[in-house]
């Protein structure tokens, strides 16, 4: 998959999968475009990776209204085409609904859906006039049921599963490739700023590395598979939740594992 005329913009690209998305895309020799809120982050990242033209950081706060136009402004001034978009930011909050923040809350949607679906609703266009592009968007294992205590993050994930997966379809026969990253707990500092402290079930799950779900997607992206569920146990659970267990004891399950109640 690796093309040194492709390049590649990633969201969230200060840390955690973001982060290491960047990193095997430059291993491939293509140029990267990264985008995170944290610009110091952003541009030892982008020093790391060879600098300008070959990486550019371009610091934004996704949960800003216009963000999304402001990037595709940014580089079209400066003549930079886009082949690949991953999305990869996102935003997450546990705990009960009605004592979360509005403002967190309206952060999570912003981030978690809105952005996505602008940046996809920009850059897609001229992928289709150049007649090649990838876009990966990635969603979470936290997509395939309703959580009590993830609410709006799960939700939100459901989103990003549902319209990544409808857009693969209208766009079939086109020379994009789609995929739906669905990663399951990962070593990232996700569970940290999400408020999802070590006394959660959660916590104790197995979790995968950045790199092997960046490897994982990045595999199933040579065979252009839609939907990526990393891991065999992620697989499993995922199966036997969605087939066999009444949606009822499928929430309550996946509420326990952020229930602060539950020990």
């Amino acid at each position: 998959m690796g093309d040194s005329a492709f390049r590649t913009l990633v969201t969230g690209a200060s840390s955690g999968i973001g982060f290491e998305y960047a990193r095997a895309l430059r291993a491939r020799g293509e140029a990267v475009v990264l985008v995170a809120r944290r610009a110091d982050r952003l541009e030892a990242l982008a020093v790391e990776l060879g600098g300008e033209p070959m990486a550019i950081a371009l610091p934004a706060d996704l949960s800003l209204e216009g963000a999304a136009s402001r990037i595709k402004q940014a580089l079209d001034a400066r003549g930079i085409a886009i082949d690949g978009l991953v999305n990869c930011a996102g935003l997450g909050r546990t705990g009960p609904f009605v004592s979360q923040p509005l403002d967190a809350v309206h952060s999570m949607c912003d981030v978690n859906v809105r952005a996505l679906v602008e940046l996809t609703r920009l850059f897609l266009p001229p992928m289709l006039e150049r007649g090649r592009g990838r876009i990966v968007n990635v969603a979470s294992n936290a997509a395939f049921q309703p959580i009590p205590f993830l609410a709006v993050y799960a939700a939100t994930k459901s989103f990003v599963l549902s319209f990544t997966e409808a857009l693969a379809d209208e766009l079939r026969g086109k020379p994009i490739r789609v995929q739906a990253l669905c990663p399951g707990i990962t070593e990232t500092e996700f569970l940290d700023v999400s408020e999802t402290h070590g006394d959660l079930g959660v916590r104790r799950l197995p979790m995968m590395t950045p790199r092997r779900v960046v490897e994982a997607s990045l595999e199933a992206l040579e065979r252009r598979k839609l939907r990526v569920v990393v891991g065999f146990t992620n697989r499993l659970l995922g199966f036997a939740t969605q087939r066999f267990a009444p949606a009822w004891l499928a929430r309550r399950v996946a509420g326990s594992l952020y229930d602060r109640k539950v020990t």
